[in-house]
């Protein structure tokens, strides 16, 4: 049994080469071996969000507080809220944030193949995050 105590990983801030935006990461669990998944916290400032990117083994979220977007390439983005659950499939391009008002949190989680959980690509345009239909 391991016990991670709340405090004891420090928070980060998304890097810029993978965010829009003031984004938080704080590390709930990595996966010691042989497990894959790990997971964050990801908290969002209004307006902030991820690059598109993929997942070899896909990417569930579980919206915790506030309200965000979630888009997957060539869908409608798609607003979220506490509670909801989002699966990403393994190699499906999206990305994923907050509302451009509202800040939001979720748990991210994912699992690693071949030592890697994510490829990123390039940043949502303003003019993407704005196309709510």
């Amino acid at each position: 049994m391991q016990i991670t105590r709340a405090g004891t990983q420090p928070s980060g801030a998304g890097p810029q080469d993978w965010f829009t935006g003031a984004v938080r990461v704080d590390p709930l669990f990595g996966p010691p071996e042989p497990a894959r998944a790990g997971g964050a916290l990801v908290t969002f400032e209004p307006g902030a969000r991820t690059a598109w990117h993929t997942h070899p083994l896909g990417q569930t979220l579980i919206v915790a507080s506030g309200c965000g977007l979630v888009q997957a390439e060539g869908g409608p983005v798609e607003e979220i809220r506490p509670g909801d659950v989002v699966w990403f499939a393994p190699g499906e391009t999206h990305w994923h944030g907050a509302s451009p008002t509202t800040a939001m949190s979720h748990i991210a989680i994912q699992e690693k193949q071949d030592g890697r959980a994510v490829d990123w690509m390039g940043k949502v345009s303003d003019e993407q995050y704005r196309s709510r239909p």
